[in-house]
């Protein structure tokens, strides 16, 4: 199955990342690498919203933890796993809001990767998060 950005109103340089079904169910979500900063991006959908109408929070954690782990693999095949992840909700987002996230490694370890991202709706954060991931080595 291949998801487009376009489909999302996504901008076109993003990408999906294949495999993860959940995610896919969730979002999908999309990433791209802006030199060393991942970035990444999920277009809010009516079966994202709780009964206030804004976006669920476990949704926004999902999408927290996918842009960690985006940071810690770079957007490539290794595979990782989240051992931690902590978040502040700033303020709501709405359905067709994009929501937009940056991450930035601390600290980059032989196994594991300490990240944070922060996620916006335009100008406005929505939801700061850290994490520490697992790189899997085979």
């Amino acid at each position: 199955m291949s998801i487009k950005p376009e489909d999302f109103q996504i901008p076109s340089h993003y990408r999906h990342w294949e495999g993860d079904k959940a995610e896919d169910y969730i979002g999908p979500f999309f990433f791209y690498i802006d030199g060393e900063t991942p970035r990444t991006a999920f277009r809010i959908q009516e079966h994202n919203c709780n009964a206030h109408n804004s976006v669920h929070g476990g949704v926004l954690m999902a999408f927290a933890d996918y842009t960690l782990c985006i940071g810690a693999n770079m957007g490539e095949s290794e595979s990782v796993a989240t051992v931690s992840c902590n978040n502040e909700f700033v303020a709501p987002a709405f359905q067709g809001d994009l929501l937009e996230a940056q991450c930035f490694v601390v600290r980059r370890g032989k196994s594991l990767v300490f990240t944070r991202c922060e996620i916006r709706v335009g100008d406005k954060p929505v939801l700061n998060s850290s994490g520490v991931i697992k790189r899997i080595l085979r």
